[in-house]
């Protein structure tokens, strides 16, 4: 599938848009006759179909190329918005440097790094999630040493887990 044509600022050209889902072109193939695809797109397609989609000439996957450099430098001018755009990100740039930015959008959902924890954040607001979230670890406030994850906090205790690490320690060093 392409990127979808409301992401862009201005005109684009009818060569650039992928003749099956109607979208810009996404990792674009060419085939002989000079008609473009976006590559899942055209592998879909020849799945079922041994012709091209615009004008049912012979098309194996063989055959395919990639884009005209000509072509593969408008569409890398092309400008669009980021995905993120209706979580707040204003950034427009271009289709070439569109991943990069979206890689590291301060406003791209990312899960917890916590273990159990099946939040996603916006990457800007991960710090404070990650302080107040109930998976988080740390030391036991009373300084038995014991890494607690948050809602273990109730059932701690300090003294218990003190004897079954001193049980431990008899086993693995019996006198």
């Amino acid at each position: 599938m392409g990127y979808d044509m409301e992401r862009f600022i201005g005109y684009v050209n009818e060569g650039l848009i992928c003749c099956i889902c109607r979208d810009v072109l996404q990792d674009p193939l060419q085939a002989p006759c000079e008609h473009a695809f976006c590559t899942s797109c055209i592998h879909g397609w020849l799945i079922h179909h041994n012709s091209c989609p615009e004008d049912r000439q012979f098309l194996d996957l063989c055959v395919l190329r990639p884009l005209y450099r000509y072509m593969r430098n408008d569409l890398n001018r092309l400008q669009l918005h980021c995905t993120n755009r209706g979580r707040g990100c204003e950034i427009v740039c271009s289709l070439e440097s569109i991943d990069s930015h979206e890689c590291d959008c301060e406003y791209t959902p990312i899960p917890c790094p916590n273990n159990a924890c099946p939040v996603h954040v916006e990457r800007r607001n991960l710090y404070n999630h990650v302080v107040v979230c109930e998976f988080r670890t740390r030391e036991c406030p009373n300084g038995c040493g014991y890494v607690i994850l948050g809602p273990e906090d109730a059932q701690h205790n300090c003294v218990a887990e003190l004897r079954t690490e001193l049980e431990l320690l008899r086993v693995k060093c019996p006198r």
